[in-house]
């Protein structure tokens, strides 16, 4: 896998500086590089508890991120996915705490409990009022003695930062650290492998599978299981999490761990809202890529018991340039009721050979779904098979409800249908074309020139002209056929050959190939095939 950085060496140090560069001078780094890498607070008067907290790189926007009023006073960062040595700890800890003294915040891992620990006991040393909490929320690995922290510590991180803030003394903010630690509970998933630059990554993940509990460096996971869609996956976790929560109501933090996207990220929230564990989330945070494994595809879950003092804590204000997203009450949807929108009725009437023809249509499109989305793959995002037999599956769902009967009636009809049933400018345009033609058949026109008038508008209306490498290709050859008296079948072979000869059209002056290099478009153009696929099936019923 290759990934956008530049020297390895460098790669951890220039982030750290991107990050604060762009604070707005509310952060600011010890000048220890590249062997010290800490992120600290540029305010900060050493007047109340210090939050310090830290680990491997790879994690971001956890742990530099989270440095600000409210949460972390200091960041260590060590290189991706290791832990910073006991000086860099120790600098970050004499950097930021004053009389009335520091938490340390640790992940349990091996490496992270040595360096904190020890850069702690050298503090202590000096004098220094310093405490650790170690965080172990994995429960991904049951009967594990030593269980991994994960996404569980940015939650101790809020309350130990929100109670510092408020002016609580060392005594107070680590015993409700320690709370946190002891409640929270996380589970991670991934469907892929961690890729580190410069090492790539491991394929062990097969498709249409799932690592449940895979750790945050890309440690493996308790097991592999087949993946079904979000809802039973999530359902898996949910069950298990609830398994180590007591009863009453909890903290929910849904964690990207990299590479989702924000659609599969909400299907995920959606899935745990509505589950048992959701009717216990008296508050949210995410879904959002907290803690994170570089790029993985996956996700974690984090469950906190709550109790008053840390649903407050976990709700108090943070400083606006942190990566922290808020903890939301959830509420169920609200809905607004639609405005009238004019929206076109008809009353049904019978034509079996109208019938006939229409359902062969959509036949072909729906069957065809998987050709087109392949030829569009090649210019675009793929999804014009897919859009048009959205719409081919509404109309045949309507077929004996629509006025098959009337010719004008049925042209609006299928206007009105499209509108709703299919996306993106397919959707739009198609509906254009039969509004159009409706009106033109509502003053008397045939139906070859009602078509024609449609496909009209459709060009005024996209801003396309035959030869752009369009769907009107194929569709203007054909209306004008249609126009003046030719029969169903020459436009058929109308539109094939319009269609055909987009696949020689190296420019593109509109649509969605109009963005796509030259080399790219030796294919037929999807609209224009989809448009022969629907005419033939048409001349051929």
């Amino acid at each position: 896998m290759t990934h956008l950085v530049n020297g390895l060496d460098d790669v951890v140090t220039e982030a750290l500086d991107a990050l604060v560069r762009s604070s707005g001078g509310a952060l600011g780094r010890l000048d220890g590089y590249p062997d010290i890498k800490v992120v600290l607070r540029t305010d900060w008067q050493r007047d109340r508890v210090a939050v310090v907290s830290g680990g491997g790189a790879g994690h971001e926007p956890a742990h530099a991120g989270f440095v600000g009023r409210g949460l972390l006073t200091a960041a260590v960062s060590g290189e991706i996915f290791a832990s910073p040595g006991v000086d860099a700890v120790l600098a970050a800890i004499l950097a930021v705490t004053g009389d009335a003294g520091c938490l340390v915040v640790v992940k349990n891992y091996t490496g992270d409990r040595l360096n904190f620990g020890l850069a702690v006991e050298r503090a202590r040393g000096r004098g220094l009022d310093v405490r650790m909490v170690v965080v172990s929320d994995d429960v991904a690995l049951p009967g594990s003695t030593q269980p991994r922290g994960l996404a569980g510590t940015l939650l101790v991180h809020k309350v130990a930062g929100a109670l510092a803030e408020r002016g609580a003394g060392l005594d107070e903010v680590a015993a409700a650290a320690e709370k946190v630690a002891a409640g929270v509970r996380s589970l991670g998933v991934s469907l892929s492998a961690v890729a580190i630059p410069g090492r790539g990554s491991e394929d062990r993940v097969a498709d249409g599978t799932v690592e449940l509990g895979m750790g945050i460096h890309g440690e493996p996971g308790a097991r592999t299981v087949e993946l079904d869609g979000s809802a039973d996956l999530v359902r898996q976790m949910s069950a298990t999490l609830a398994e180590q929560l007591p009863d009453g109501p909890v903290a929910l933090l849904v964690n990207d761990l990299g590479g989702l996207s924000g659609l599969e990220t909400a299907v995920v929230l959606h899935d745990v809202l509505d589950g048992p564990l959701g009717a216990r989330t008296r508050l949210l945070v995410g879904p959002a890529a907290l803690m994170t494994s570089l790029s993985a595809r996956g996700m974690s879950l984090t469950a906190l018991p709550l109790d008053d003092q840390l649903e407050q804590a976990l709700q108090d204000e943070v400083a606006a340039h942190t990566a922290w997203p808020g903890a939301r009450v959830p509420g169920e949807v609200v809905t607004t009721p639609l405005p009238d929108l004019g929206t076109e009725t008809w009353e049904a009437s019978s034509s079996p050979r109208v019938r006939e023809v229409l359902d062969a249509v959509c036949a072909a499109v729906e069957g065809h779904q998987d050709a087109l989305d392949a030829l569009d793959a090649q210019v675009g995002d793929g999804d014009t098979g897919s859009t048009f037999a959205g719409g081919a599956r509404r109309v045949r769902a309507e077929l004996d409800a629509l006025p098959l009967a009337d010719t004008a009636a049925l042209l609006g009809a299928l206007s009105a249908l499209l509108t709703g049933a299919m996306g993106g400018s397919s959707g739009v345009l198609g509906s254009v074309f039969f509004a159009a033609a409706r009106t033109s058949a509502d003053a008397g026109a045939t139906l070859g020139q009602a078509l024609a008038d449609g496909t009209d508008a459709v060009r005024r209306t996209g801003g396309a002209e035959p030869g752009d490498r369009t769907l009107l290709d194929a569709l203007v050859p054909a209306t004008d056929l249609l126009r003046d008296g030719g029969s169903l079948a020459a436009a058929a072979d109308a539109a094939e050959a319009g269609a055909e000869e987009t696949a020689g059209m190296t420019t593109a002056r509109a649509g969605r190939s109009a963005y796509v290099p030259s080399e790219h478009l030796r294919v037929q153009d999807p609209g224009a095939a989809a448009v022969a696929i629907m005419l033939r099936a048409a001349a051929d019923a």
